[in-house]
């Protein structure tokens, strides 16, 4: 299970004027290593991947795989609403040795039957090969991918695990109950990723963990053995700053606190904006918080 534990969906720093900020980017990948964070996630929607160039996506894939030098693992996001277009781009990057499985969110928009979700990601397995996680966030899709779906899917030999965003945590339970044991689950909410460890989840792919992986990884770690109080510990003295970090849209607050800290400036691209001046005054408070 390499890709248990504590993924983050890394941001996509941007410069003033809106290029890539490669530096930043560097520096947040060696940011992640250097304090517990178990697997990497690049181009997701924290990422900004849907307001990337297919050369600034190339660009910014191949900046994270040189700077990471092998070190952890790295999850691609590849996602869509056009079934035969994301196979394409899966026939594409199966040749990436630096990749080493996709997430790839249900499809948006379209908002297609239980049996539509099924047999597009049965084509995207199909095509792959490496594997892949699901990814089921209907407060961006439309549409909720049920525990029998994500249960059928599991059966599939390249399928292997869930990125689980529906905050439904009887549907999680569902799964985690009736999938194979080898199937992760993996919270899709960084407010729900300690609870749902402790009810037998794997790990969680995290945007909190952009600007707190030592923390993160660390509750994480603890809540996965059953170390009860340090993860209550470390989840309620989070709890608080992650509100914050959503409050005006992701990954506004995220760049908002990681500019607070010296990894890369808060620049997002159109339709985002920068958050409010009275948010980053209440997030540098939180963290001055946690890190006090």
């Amino acid at each position: 299970m390499k890709f248990s534990g504590t993924g983050v969906a890394l941001v996509t720093p941007f410069n003033r004027d809106g290029s890539l900020d490669e530096q930043g980017l560097r520096k947040l990948v060696d940011f992640q290593i250097e304090n517990g964070t178990n697997f990497l996630v690049v181009q997701g929607s924290t990422g900004e991947a849907a307001t990337l160039t297919d050369a600034e996506k190339a660009q910014t894939l191949a900046i994270v795989i040189d700077q990471n030098k092998g070190r952890l693992p790295i999850v691609l996001g590849l996602g869509g609403n056009d079934t035969a277009a994301l196979v394409r781009d899966i026939e594409t990057a199966n040749s990436n040795a630096g990749v080493n499985a996709y997430l790839s969110a249900s499809p948006h928009y379209n908002k297609p039957s239980q049996r539509g979700i099924v047999a597009h990601y049965k084509a995207l397995a199909k095509a792959a090969k490496k594997p892949i996680i699901l990814y089921n966030v209907p407060g961006r899709t439309s549409s909720n991918m049920t525990a029998e779906t994500t249960l059928e899917l599991a059966k599939v030999d390249n399928i292997i695990g869930m990125k689980e965003a529906s905050g439904n945590m009887e549907q999680v339970m569902q799964i985690i109950k009736n999938a194979p044991k080898d199937f992760l689950v993996l919270s899709g909410e960084d407010a729900l990723a300690m609870p749902c460890a402790l009810i037998g989840g794997h790990g969680v792919i995290s945007v909190v963990a952009n600007a707190l992986p030592k923390e993160f990884s660390s509750m994480m770690n603890a809540a996965l053995k059953g170390d009860l109080k340090t993860a209550n510990e470390l989840h309620y003295k989070m709890l608080d700053i992650t509100n914050l970090f959503f409050a005006e849209g992701n990954p506004s607050g995220i760049k908002a606190c990681l500019e607070n800290i010296g990894i890369c400036n808060d620049t997002v691209r159109l339709p985002l904006t920068e958050v409010s001046n009275d948010l980053k005054e209440k997030m540098k408070v939180a963290m001055a918080t946690i890190k006090g």
